[in-house]
This record gives C-alpha cells, structure tokens and sequence, in this order.
C-alpha cells in the first residue's frame, strides 16, 4: 500500500503465448486450473489459513478517508503530464488516443470528486481481516430478507470493487426492482490482494488458486455454511478455482467469462455462432492483448509509470477491449454513457488505484497468474451458471459452456452488456446472477 491514510477502527505460460488466446487472462486461467487440481500441492510458505476459532474478533470495520494534500497532489500530478504526439491513425490501433486521454484528464483535474465516492464506500459496511498473512478489504451487505443466500462476488482488472458497487442493491433488495424476496442476496464483496484496500502481498505464490482459498477461508469466518460465488475477468478466473477446490458450503458458482475457452482447450467451431466466437478471440490475441504480455512477463517495469504517473495509469487501465474502450473514450468525448459507465464512476476506480498505489501490484498479479504449477485441474462438480454478454471479449456459445462445465445449470445471452456487465448494466446483471442460482436455494 501507499502511504495514503486510512480510517480503521480496529497449459503453460509459453504455451498459451504461442497460442495467442491471450485475452488478457489466458496464462491466468491455465495457472488456476492446475492450482485447483485435487490434491495438488501448495506452495512451501505461508499457505496454511490460520484458525479462527483461535481468533474470533480479527474482523475490523474500515473506512475510507483521504488526507486533502494526497487529492491536491494528484490534480497537480494530472496538470503537469506531458503528453504525447497524436496517434497517427483514426481509430485505438496504436493505443488509447490523445483526444480521448486529454478530455478525461481536464475532467479529472477541473469536475471530478473523490468525496463523493469516498461517501459511497463509507456508506456499506466495509471490513478488513488478515488471511494468510496478508489484510484482506471487503464489503459485506447483508440482505433486509429473511433467508437471503450468501454469495461472494470478485471483482478483475482493471476492477475493484468500485465496479460491483451498482450492483449492490439489486442483488441484496431485490423486491425494489421488481424481483422476488426469495431471490435475495447477502453480499461479500473482497479486494484481491493488491488492489485497493487489501493489502500488498511480500512473498510469491499469490495465484488464483491461492485467492479462491482465502476467500473460502473468508466466507467461513463470516459464519456462512452454504453459499455461492460469481465472478468476471480476473474474478471469474478466481471463481473457477472455488468450483474445482470445492470447499465445504460452497453449492455453485456463476461467471460472465468463459475462462475454460482461454485455457488452450480446442473449443467446437461448426456454426456461425462458434466462429464468430472463434473470431473475436483471435482478433483479441492479434491486436488486444499488449497490456496482458507486459502484465504476465515484466509487471515491475510498467509499475513504475503506473506510480509516477496519473495519466499513464488510466490510459493503461482503459487500453483494454475494443467494447468498453470504445464506450468510455465516448463518455468523455462528450457523448451519453453507456448504462452506468459514467465519467465518474470511471474516474472512481482510476483513482482507487491511485490513492492506494495499487497499479504495480495489480499488474504482478498477472504474473502470479503466468506461473506454471504442473498439476492437472480437477473437475468442476458443482453447478454451474453462465451468461454470456455480447460486449465480452467474446460471446461464448452454449456448446463452448457446456463443454468447459459439464455441470452447467444455466445459461444466457442477455440483450445489453460488455466487460464490465455489473458495473455497466447493473440490474440485468443482478437478474442473470439471480437466475443462474434461483434453483439452489
């Protein structure tokens, strides 16, 4: 972490390289798997949870508070970037464009307040505990109804936990939008260690795997015996280690990225719906996935200008897809966002990363993820639930689902949503998750 203060009471890296399915998550996908194997063995240091029952009152309530001179720093940090020339082509082939990066930097320094999402934060119930040696950050909202099934959502990157926030009351209150009471959640929301408030973790061996089972650790500490779990990006990749772990309570999971496809399987390609899927893949690992490479293989050397600089950290967190690139770099051209992804809830999770100094260490987690473990992936047993938005990196088809969840319970292609789906279309991702796990309760 920073020295920003905070108010607390209390397949192979190679392989898939050379495959190109580096959709910004392919090496991370493959290294959870062979975590999750049965049996498999665990990294030599510090990979024992320790007892709680040793320990019941670890859990410390959180609040979020910025010191003024931190804010003041940045909006001089942000004036005094030297930009480059412009991109010598129309379009984001050579990278995220000037006009666009301008435009979010004199709102960042002339319209956008950080108290307002400080506010937001310190209005839900926010927590820290250590697990496995490191200080986890999370949010638990418990539902008003009676009988509300615990779910555990993770966030990815260039996420936290500011992109599940509109989400929040659809899925905790699901009577005000029109859903039933029985389709309730109880909420818990973490930060993956090194991202926002979670802390910084000082050893190797912080995967996927390892994640999926803090938070398991996490969930038993909260007293929840049978629960579900969801994710997308990175988080899906984290769920889909939870589903193969298979801890005790843990009765399904829910992602909206098909990570199996990623993992180098050979995925059916017989109708226009698999090719076009086939399609987008390639078309990512072709020209998209410049931030994936740097991330899995030399994390530490584009960390120094992700802390040096405010611009450069939100031109490298919105160089991600064509989709949710194409809708931000609007938003701030002037153009109406699309659903939630405002200029200020886009500005909220850049300057989380910021404030926390987060864009190393989220960075080195993609290299965490590149790391091989040589064991083989045990099988996902549970249910399963997809939905599959048309703004993903790719549209996976039902066979493609299927054929990576044998288990699979459900699954959807929902009219609106990209990347982000939580973040962008909040209540049509609430009804999917709702859906997928409707038959588990």
């Amino acid at each position: 972490m920073s020295s920003t203060s905070f108010d607390t009471p209390g397949i192979t890296r190679g392989q898939l390289l050379q495959r190109g399915l580096a959709a910004g998550l392919a090496v991370g996908a493959a290294s959870a798997f062979a975590d999750s194997a049965a049996g498999a063995a665990q990294p030599a240091k510090a990979t024992r949870l320790r007892d709680w029952s040793a320990n019941p009152a670890g859990i410390h309530p959180f609040r979020v508070k910025i010191p003024n001179d931190q804010l003041a720093t940045l909006r001089r940090q942000i004036a005094a970037t030297r930009y480059p020339s412009m991109e010598l082509v129309a379009d984001r082939s050579q990278g995220v464009q000037l006009a666009a990066t301008q435009a979010l930097a004199r709102f960042w320094v002339t319209r956008y307040d950080w108290r307002a999402c400080e506010a937001r934060l310190n209005a839900l119930p926010q927590f820290r505990t250590e697990i496995d040696g490191v200080d986890i950050h999370f949010i638990h909202v418990r539902s008003r109804q009676r009988g509300a099934l615990p779910l555990i959502m993770t966030h990815g990157w260039p996420g936290s936990i500011i992109e599940m926030l509109e989400a929040v009351d659809p899925l905790t209150n699901p009577t005000a939008y029109g859903a039933r009471a029985d389709d309730a959640f109880d909420l818990v929301l973490p930060s993956i260690p090194g991202y926002g408030f979670s802390g910084e973790p000082r050893e190797l061996g912080w995967n996927p795997g390892r994640v999926a089972r803090a938070w398991a650790e996490l969930m038993r500490r909260l007293g929840y015996t049978r629960y579900v779990a969801q994710g997308g990006d990175v988080g899906a990749i984290v769920t889909d280690a939870m589903g193969r772990q298979a801890p005790a309570g843990l009765i399904g999971i829910h992602t909206n990225l098909l990570v199996t496809a990623l993992g180098g399987a050979a995925e059916p390609v017989n109708t226009d719906e698999e090719r076009a899927a086939a399609a987008a893949l390639k078309a990512f690992a072709d020209t998209g996935r410049g931030y994936f490479v740097e991330q899995a293989t030399r994390p530490q050397t584009i960390g120094y200008a992700l802390l040096d600089s405010p611009i450069a950290l939100a031109a490298w967190m919105l160089d991600h897809d064509t989709d949710s690139y194409t809708k931000i770099s609007r938003t701030f051209l002037g153009e109406p966002p699309a659903g939630h992804l405002t200029r200020e809830h886009i500005l909220d999770n850049i300057t989380l990363y910021w404030l926390t100094g987060t864009g190393a260490s989220a960075a080195r987690s993609y290299w965490e993820n590149a790391q091989p473990t040589g064991q083989v992936p045990a099988p996902v047993k549970i249910p399963v639930g997809f939905s599959a938005f048309p703004g993903e990196l790719f549209q996976a088809p039902r066979t493609w689902a299927e054929q990576g969840y044998p288990t699979l319970t459900y699954y959807n292609k929902p009219a609106r949503g990209g990347h982000f789906a939580a973040w962008e279309e909040p209540e049509l991702f609430a009804s999917e998750v709702r859906a997928a796990f409707r038959a588990l309760r």
